[in-house]
């Protein structure tokens, strides 16, 4: 089964996840979201195949988020999913899907039970 990490290869956390894969045995596919933004559906997907709390797919602390001039903990999940669809650096990262499920890879080792 393909694994994808939503990727930012600038992210230290990205490049860790990324590097824990690899040294599982998984060469994953790379997203690099900054350079191919995600579409509305995408991060719809994202939010439902993370599950959880929505807003922990969204970064907070980006300076767009300041300039939207939102408050993360009233925002609904159409709201989380157009400013990250505007404004792709809001976007939690790594994220690594495989099949039905995701996980933030923050820390790297929390994507390790989708590799079972």
């Amino acid at each position: 089964m393909t694994v994808t990490i939503w990727h930012n290869p600038r992210c230290s956390k990205s490049r860790q996840t990324l590097d824990l894969l690899r040294s599982k045995g998984v060469e994953p596919t790379i997203r690099e979201y900054l350079r191919e933004p995600p579409s509305k559906s995408e991060v719809e997907k994202l939010v439902t195949l993370v599950g959880g709390d929505p807003r922990e797919l969204i970064r907070d602390g980006e300076a767009e988020f300041k300039t939207l001039k939102l408050r993360k903990a009233d925002l609904t999940r159409a709201q989380i999913v157009d400013a990250i669809t505007g404004h792709p650096v809001l976007l939690q990262r790594p994220i690594v899907v495989k099949g039905a499920h995701a996980a933030i890879g923050r820390p790297p080792e929390a994507v390790l039970p989708l590799l079972k």
